[in-house]
């Protein structure tokens, strides 16, 4: 098998170590995917493969610039070009012929679905849109190396699918593509994934492999607060046993998922690392882990039962369009309501409009029973998707400030805070700023706490502890409001409400959502020409692995329009991500 690779690379910048003894084959006719938060080394390594930043040690086997395709994080689309204007500026870049470039956009924008968006500037189009733009200019020349970096960040369901599909489509026998993730359920569609935490691998190979090198065991864990080994899946709680521990420790085996194998395996470099970790996120850093430190004064409207904040088909226009259009919801006391959706969905709008950071156009929101205003909202904790810190304030000033503006005594800091009191924000480290923002949330005893977007980027383990903290406010009665375009999490929250243009498509538990509906898995050796033909049928058709997934009809049906393909189809249950590209077709 041909392609390329990176061999014991060694990446610093100054005394910041970006990637440390990394090895990774990225092979032809196939998608591999980097998986980390941010931090990792992820975009560091994309960079080393594409050349740009040099490495001190070790080896980099890639491609020149002609034979190299490079999606950025920022989609790479420039926003004041039409999408024509985008290729033949691309295609001018990498010196193709007119001709070329009109035959091969075209062929391109048809199978991106943005054939009728060849007139719009790049800023008027849709997240989902701009990002599979973004990779087609990035395998407009035929590349035979394709870096993508982070492509699908905050991109609808149904366009993830679409985009999912070009992906895959490009991974030909000349052709390899590596790609960046922070979504686990995505780096499960690759062939092979490498799993990075602090700029080492902590996993590598097939996703069935890398859940086979977990050391010990991974059980179901009786205990119901937080421990260091243990994480919350849903529901239950799972633990990691390391070996040795005996085999006569409590609780069931569980079914090991990519994530559970994850976090196992950075809890085993926790315990074999002669260094801890300084943000103190491994070990229950963020404030609160288990119970709040004094319960909150439940509000009347919650010992009357009635809702903590509520939406009554409330609409808001940005000039003529709808950001967040005729949506009704309630938050009750004790509930995790998430709202799930694409970055543009409306999740903020709604959440700014519940708080009274905005006005509705029609309708009524509500926070504690009556119109929003400055003294309610004294009564909730609020971490916007920025964090809402001072970076130009110490920790120490930012605690002040806060506990001035709620007249709340100041916030209680865990030891990586307060280790870190006088050092400005800018310069503590993403991690640290998270931990921080929680504290000064919590710190006035909240009896409704919002929060928008609080994972994004953070690595399994440190979402696993973000979130023992959002169950312990619950637990205590408080009410929580979550944004996510990250569908894993949905099994963390109480009901879900599902978003896609401003618009509710859906509420309830995830098993609410998925009822009645049916998805396929297809085994196959010839998966590319079977997600060509299914694709051609008008199924939704997702890589998944070596295998493929068909949402929305049965085995049967799948095998008809493989049209004599050989593959092996079987019935399973439905995803989530499944149900919402069902919802919204």
């Amino acid at each position: 098998m041909t392609g390329y690779g990176v061999r014991g690379i060694r990446v610093a910048f100054g005394k910041t170590v970006a990637l440390d003894d990394v090895t990774l084959e990225v092979p032809t006719g196939r998608v591999t995917a980097v998986v980390g938060g941010d931090g990792a080394g992820k975009s560091t390594l994309l960079r080393a493969f594409a050349g740009r930043v040099g490495v001190q040690t070790g080896r980099v086997r890639a491609v020149g610039k002609r034979d190299l395709g490079y999606q950025p994080s920022t989609s790479g689309v420039w926003g004041s070009l039409t999408v024509a204007e985008n290729l033949a500026f691309v295609g001018q870049s990498f010196a193709m012929p007119a001709a070329r470039v009109r035959s091969r956009g075209d062929e391109l924008l048809e199978r991106a679905g943005l054939s009728a968006a060849r007139d719009r500037l790049g800023r008027d189009l849709s997240g989902g849109m701009r990002q599979k733009l973004g990779f087609v200019l990035a395998i407009l020349h035929d590349p035979r190396l394709v870096l993508l970096d982070e492509p699908s960040t905050g991109v609808d369901p149904v366009s993830r699918v679409e985009l999912w599909r070009l992906i895959a489509e490009a991974a030909t026998e000349d052709t390899a593509v590596l790609l960046a993730t922070t979504y686990l359920d995505e780096a499960s569609r690759a062939m092979t994934v490498l799993a990075l935490d602090g700029g080492r691998v902590i996993g590598a190979g097939a996703p069935d492999d890398i859940i086979a090198s977990v050391p010990g065991r991974i059980v179901t864990s009786d205990a119901t607060a937080a421990s260091p080994d243990s994480w919350r899946r849903g529901a239950a709680r799972h633990r990691w046993i390391p070996p040795g521990d005996g085999e006569a420790s409590p609780g069931a085996e569980v079914p090991v998922d990519l994530e559970d194998a994850l976090i196992a395996l950075t809890l085993a470099r926790e315990v074999s690392s002669p260094e801890p970790r300084a943000t103190g996120i491994r070990t229950g850093g963020f404030p609160v882990t288990g119970a709040p430190a004094a319960a909150p004064t439940p509000a009347a409207s919650a010992r009357a039962g009635a809702p903590l904040a509520e939406a009554r088909a409330i609409t808001r226009r940005f000039g003529e369009q709808p950001a967040v259009e005729d949506v009704s919801l309630r938050v009750g006391a004790g509930e995790i309501v998430g709202l799930i959706g694409a970055n543009g969905a409306g999740k903020t709008t709604l959440l700014r409009m519940l708080i009274g950071l905005e006005r509705p156009d029609e309708g009524e929101a509500l926070l504690f029973g009556a119109s929003p205003t400055a003294a309610a909202r004294r009564r909730l904790g609020y971490v916007p998707q920025g964090l809402g810190l001072a970076q130009s304030l110490t920790v120490a000033e930012n605690v002040a400030f806060v506990a001035r503006v709620y007249r709340s005594p100041a916030a209680d800091l865990p030891p990586a805070l307060a280790a870190v009191a006088e050092e400005r924000v800018a310069d503590i480290g993403l991690g640290r700023q998270r931990q921080l923002a929680f504290a000064l949330a919590l710190a006035h005893r909240p009896e409704l706490l919002v929060l928008d977007e609080p994972t994004s980027g953070v690595d399994p383990l440190s979402r696993a502890r973000l979130w023992d903290t959002i169950h312990a406010q619950a637990d205590a009665g408080i009410g929580v409001i979550v944004t996510t375009h990250y569908l894993q999490e949905a099994e963390q929250c109480t009901r879900l409400a599902l978003m896609s243009q401003g618009r509710l498509t859906g509420t309830g538990t995830v098993a609410e959502l998925t009822a009645g509906m049916r998805a396929v898995e297809v085994r196959t050796a010839e998966w590319q020409r079977a997600l060509a033909g299914l694709t051609a049928a008008g199924l939704p058709t997702m890589l998944s692995g070596r295998n493929l997934r068909v949402a929305g009809v049965d085995a049967a049906g799948v095998e008809a329009a493989l049209g004599g393909i050989p593959a092996r189809c079987r019935d399973v249950a439905p995803t989530l991500e499944e149900a919402m590209v069902l919802r919204e077709q």
